[in-house]
């Protein structure tokens, strides 16, 4: 497949990057600056159509700076722009503040114990996915992490869910970077999750 990635450089994309290239995958990795990737923006619709064009799946990992949150809601509207009518599929990262906590109804933002700290970041990934839902011309993913996605292990396993975070017998909800890579990549072959949201975890 030819896959092109966005955000490149961060946490989460440099590890599809180094999983989708592992599976033998043609990869284009972009991001806004560094020698070794594609110059690109992804809240640029002009961007986003002349690089991805030619790719079977976009993946888009971009992360905002802190106070810049309402980025994530322009650069997913750039997305949209740039690929609607291409064929090419989105696959793109979100939050998971907008999941439901087991046992209750409250999504994690709405639970008490959810960090004040954490709610710019939070209410712009809710925004994000609010918008993707309404998307038409255009076949897209939004996968959401579980609560903790951290630098780790890759075992290759996880465990999907929905709306709901996916939680451990523990009640933790959590993977490592590294296998959150694979479901992306995954879901990036198979595409299994069209017009859906999900999530993993262990």
């Amino acid at each position: 497949m030819r896959i092109l990635v966005w955000g490149a450089t961060g946490s989460v994309g440099s590890r599809v990057v180094a999983e989708a290239t592992a599976r033998g995958h043609s990869v284009t990795s972009v991001s806004r600056s560094g020698p070794d990737h594609l110059r690109g923006d992804a809240s640029n619709p002009e961007d986003v159509a002349r690089l991805s064009a030619g790719h079977d799946v976009v993946i888009s990992a971009t992360r905002p700076q802190d106070g810049r949150e309402g980025e994530l809601v322009d650069t997913a509207k750039s997305l949209l722009i740039g690929l609607r009518g291409s064929g090419v599929r989105l696959v793109l990262v979100g939050g998971a503040a907008s999941l439901i906590v087991p046992g209750s109804e409250l999504t994690l933002m709405e639970s008490p114990e959810f960090p004040a700290a954490l709610l710019p970041i939070a209410r712009a990934c809710a925004a994000q996915y609010a918008l993707v839902r309404s998307a038409e011309a255009l076949d897209w993913t939004y996968v959401s992490p579980p609560a903790l996605l951290e630098p780790g292990t890759r075992t290759g396993r996880y465990r999907k869910g929905y709306d709901h975070l996916v939680t451990d017998a523990a009640g933790e909800s959590s993977i490592s970077v590294e296998d959150f890579a694979v479901a992306l990549v995954d879901e990036a072959e198979q595409a299994q999750h069209i017009r859906q949201r999900f999530t993993v975890g262990y």
